[in-house]
Formats: C-alpha cells, sequence, structure tokens
C-alpha cells in the first residue's frame, strides 16, 4: 500500500507533510505535492499533518484517479524534503471544486 496525494493539494501547497516524511518521497510541482508510490512506506504519518485532507491511502476510492498521476509527476518534480510556506492564496482554494480540470500545473516547483 501506498498514500496518494488528491486534487485538494493543488493551489494550496500545505508541505506539512513533507516535514514529517521519513523517507523523503515527496515531489514538487509548481502548485501541488505528490508522492512517489515506489518510496512510500505506508507509515501514514504524513495523513494527518495535511490541512486540505489531500493525503489519503491508495485504498481510499478517490485514490485509484490520483495514483497515476502521482507516479508520473513524481518522476518529473524535484524532491521535496523540507517545509515551506503555503501558496499565498492557499486558504482560500482549499475546499475549492475541480481543481484538477481548473487550476493543476504539469510545471516541475523548485524542490530543496
Amino acid at each position: 500500500m501506498t498514500y496518494v496525494v488528491l486534487e485538494s493539494c493543488i493551489k494550496c501547497k500545505y508541505t506539512d507533510c513533507v516535514e514529517v516524511c521519513p523517507v523523503d518521497c515527496f515531489y514538487e510541482g509548481e502548485n501541488m505535492l505528490v508522492i512517489h508510490p515506489d518510496e512510500c512506506i505506508d507509515c501514514g504519518v504524513c495523513e494527518p499533518e495535511c490541512p486540505a485532507e489531500a493525503i489519503v491511502p491508495d485504498i481510499d476510492d478517490r485514490a485509484a484517479d490520483f495514483l497515476e498521476l502521482n507516479r508520473e509527476y513524481a518522476e518529473k518534480w524535484p524532491n521535496i524534503t523540507q517545509s515551506k510556506e503555503p501558496l499565498p492564496d492557499a486558504d482560500d482554494y482549499k475546499d475549492a471544486p475541480d481543481k484538477l480540470q481548473k487550476y493543476f500545473s504539469p510545471e516541475p516547483g523548485e524542490g530543496d
């Protein structure tokens, strides 16, 4: 099993989860994070840290559509191991619907 970042991370990019990850399996895009499914050890410490509730185990029904997105972009984006400030308007977008279609950016973030 692995954990998966859902679309609720898009336009928020809170990084509280990154600080607690013991295996540094988070990768940073321009406006969201993803988890590399082959690196995640299923410890679950990241899930309760996310203010947007964007992290779920892959057995969650919501994860099915995002597992491959996490895998694809974890291969393209830089690794992130330290917490950063969330995006400036993160709180405004935290509960916005349909973020994948409206706001997802395939561009990489800065990483560490």
